[in-house]
């Protein structure tokens, strides 16, 4: 019988198949699951908490992990688990607070579909309560200064690295690949989308002559990162990274759609904006001028469409039944019409 998983919980032969592969992996003389369940968020990819007892060999213990599986469905853009380990393994020797990853496992006649276990730190990272509940950031700046700083780090990773050599190899001009990338995903969807045309041809029209090309996270944001007694504890969710323009995470970051309720706070609805710059300065050296921000919030915001009519799309086709993805693709006239007041207010 093939090992799967289900919506809520790990069926027994995939927990003894992985307890097998986890027994080879760790030279064990045992090694017990003592705990599976799905962990929410995650639209991407599939995350389980996984407790495992080890017995033998390096890894002897108890230990507290999480498996991240290849959806039943998925997003175009998004690396595969072989890509986003390798990415993880160079942010985090990179000194970037991420989760440490530690086992690949590409074998099918495990779970059929290829996973990693990674480490499971604690925090908490939905973005509605942490711009929302003070006592969960008790200081907002010394955050953002510190996520500033740990972007910083991650973008300091140049080309080449061959440890990444299964990454798409860096663009000629970022922001005109992107904008091809998001026309092209806009092609093969069925209905027209004449604001984000309209919003491309901008940022074609307006494109930065001038860029470096580093190692980008692209979902780094509120959401994305845990927080621990006020402090981030990792940053997740790495299926996006690649080679771009370091100022794209910049723009991400701060744009309005990623502010949870906190508008008027642009460093991700938890601060203002300066302290989260001046903490990027602190290690990069400079920091992106009002223009740089501007302009990839503006693609922020066509990105975001992009993905969530991708999202919805999931959901329309059969491929993952899901309430959540096609929810998603309700938000887009929203995500245009901020686009568009972006657009208007660099214009003016």
């Amino acid at each position: 019988m093939e090992a799967t998983l289900d919506d809520t919980a790990m069926a027994a032969t995939a927990t003894a198949a992985i307890e097998r592969w986890l027994r080879a992996e760790t030279r064990a003389s045992s090694a017990r699951i003592t705990r599976c369940e799905r962990l929410s968020g995650g639209a991407i990819q599939d995350n389980w908490a996984l407790d495992a007892h080890i017995e033998g060999g390096a890894w002897h213990g108890e230990h507290a992990w999480v498996l991240r599986a290849d959806a039943r469905s998925k997003v175009a853009a998004s690396l595969t688990r072989a890509q986003e380990f390798a990415v993880l393994r160079v942010a985090h020797a990179s000194g970037v607070i991420a989760p440490k990853p530690l086992f690949l496992c590409r074998d099918s006649s495990v779970l059929a579909r290829d996973f990693f276990i990674l480490e499971r730190l604690p925090g908490i990272a939905a973005g509605h309560r942490l711009t929302r509940e003070p006592a969960l950031v008790p200081d907002p700046d010394a955050l953002v200064h510190a996520l500033g700083a740990n972007l910083a780090r991650l973008h300091a990773v140049r080309p080449p690295r061959a440890e990444l050599d299964a990454l798409l190899p860096p663009p000629a001009n970022p922001a005109l690949a992107a904008v091809a990338g998001y026309r092209s995903c806009l092609d093969r969807l069925d209905d027209a989308y004449p604001a984000l045309e309209f919003g491309l041809r901008w940022c074609e029209r307006h494109a930065p002559a001038t860029f470096d090309v580093a190692l980008i996270h692209r979902d780094y944001r509120t959401g994305n990162y845990l927080v621990d007694a006020g402090r981030t504890s990792g940053v997740l969710d790495w299926e996006f990274a690649g080679w771009g323009d370091p100022r794209e995470d910049l723009g991400w970051f701060t744009a309005r759609c990623w502010r949870f309720g906190g508008v008027d706070r642009e460093a991700g609805g938890i601060a203002p904006l300066e302290p989260f710059l001046r903490g990027y300065e602190s290690v990069a050296g400079h920091r992106p001028s009002r223009a740089d921000l501007d302009y990839w919030q503006v693609m922020a915001h066509l990105r975001w469409a992009v993905i969530a009519l991708q999202q919805a799309q999931r959901h329309r086709s059969g491929g993952e039944r899901s309430l959540e993805l096609a929810l998603t693709g309700r938000i887009v006239d929203e995500l245009e019409y901020e686009a568009l007041r972006l657009i208007s207010a660099v214009d003016a």
